[in-house]
């Protein structure tokens, strides 16, 4: 009886473990987030998240050169809510936004996209949130 004890308790001690290694690294439950690739080489990010009745947008772009000049967006429901230029920059040639944007009532669909308009590469997503 000793012996299944023991075992019983190794056996949920390693569950427990795995269940708190394989769990997502969240800052908070409501951050909805979304990655992918470009149409090149590049990689791109964004993410939204309630804040003070407005809704924080961060975009970001991974191209690994530094350097580049790209034209981004951030679009709220279809429409084009922000836009901007920016440069990839730091050892791992990427460049990131943050933006508050409204939060209307009901789902909001946050899209993000940024061009180089040197190479052509085009990175685009989104989240509802």
């Amino acid at each position: 009886m000793h012996r299944w004890i023991s075992r019983t308790s190794v056996a949920l001690m390693a569950l427990g473990f795995a269940a708190t290694a394989s769990a997502p690294a969240m800052a908070n439950s409501s951050d909805v987030t979304r990655q992918g690739g470009c149409s090149h080489n590049a990689s791109w990010k964004v993410k939204a998240k309630p804040d003070n009745g407005r809704l924080e947008v961060e975009g970001e772009v991974d191209s690994n050169v530094r350097g580049q000049t790209w034209h981004w967006r951030i679009l709220h429901d279809g429409r084009v809510s922000m836009r901007g230029k920016a440069t990839t920059g730091g050892r791992s040639g990427s460049f990131t936004v943050e933006r508050r944007i409204i939060n209307t009532r009901g789902s909001d669909r946050v899209g993000w996209r940024a061009v180089n308009r040197n190479t052509g590469e085009t990175c685009r997503g989104g989240v509802t949130i």
